[in-house]
């Protein structure tokens, strides 16, 4: 199935309700990096702070972990279901304990991530969000039904693995995902979605400047999504801004803003031109 999506030109893409409504800056207290592995950023290509949470990355981790086991920390608003599906299967097959960990937000793709764990534990103030399957693509009719009916499903499969491992019917699930669903943490457990909550001493939200730039990033690309400007234009902008980011005025601290108040979008301030009018 994911071969036969990507080669129709099929993306997944970000929900903008989940990105909306994440906070990068949300992290674990405490974490021990002999046996951590951390997801706080976007599943698959980010063009905010570089190569993303990709199944590359999560290989290399496990090499590095070795016979033992895991803790996921997850903190994302999803991105590509294929590069998460990849993910989810490799957790699978680890050899020990893979324990799945929610700070603040698994949506999408990180939901499936969080499944791979046989213990799931979520924030009671965190959320789990599912839905069907977001993609770019363009064509004739006939194209866009053959994608539709294959976008189907993968819908159908995402419902089935939720119904798995919360033992809840499949059209339960699927009726949560038509409808965009954010989840509590207590809800989570209710369902079988988490096997229990997370200790409020366990989450943190960072302050650092990277942090609060990511912020900024985002705020400003969900602007720019709202007014209209399609993903290949933000992410080419998004690669200029971080190699060629400024620094603040008299500092050595990279901001995304040159003022302590985030803005969306950058405005032309240049004085404007003197009018006269005829008396």
């Amino acid at each position: 199935m994911k071969l036969k999506l990507q080669s129709r030109g099929l993306r997944s893409e970000l929900s903008p309700r989940a990105l909306e409504k994440w906070n990068p800056a949300i992290q674990a207290a405490v974490e021990n990096t002999s046996d951590t592995i951390t997801i706080y950023g976007v599943i698959g290509e980010d063009f905010w702070t570089g190569d993303g949470v990709t199944v590359k990355r999560i290989d290399a981790a496990l090499r590095a972990i070795g016979e033992r086991e895991v803790t996921v920390y997850i903190n994302s608003p999803g991105g590509d279901m294929f590069e998460g599906i990849a993910i989810y299967n490799r957790l699978r097959e680890h050899s020990h304990k893979v324990t799945t960990k929610v700070l603040g937000l698994a949506a999408s793709a990180a939901s499936v991530i969080y499944l791979a764990g046989s213990e799931r534990q979520v924030a009671s103030s965190a959320f789990l969000m599912i839905h069907n399957c977001w993609g770019c693509i363009c064509g004739n009719r006939h194209y866009l039904r053959d994608v539709a009916a294959d976008m189907e499903e993968f819908d159908a499969a995402m419902s089935d693995l939720y119904a798995e491992t919360s033992a809840q019917p499949v059209e339960s699930m699927a009726e949560m995902m038509d409808d965009e669903t954010f989840i509590r943490g207590k809800r989570a457990v209710e369902l079988g979605l988490a096997t229990g909550l997370l200790a409020a001493d366990e989450v943190t939200e960072s302050t650092t400047p990277e942090s609060q730039q990511n912020n900024a990033l985002k705020a400003m690309d969900i602007a720019l999504a709202k007014a209209g400007m399609p993903r290949s234009e933000r992410r080419e902008l998004f690669a200029n801004f971080k190699s060629g980011t400024p620094r603040a005025a008299g500092g050595d601290t990279l901001r995304a803003v040159p003022s302590d108040k985030p803005r969306a979008v950058a405005y032309d301030l240049q004085p404007m031109q003197l009018i006269s009018f005829p008396k």
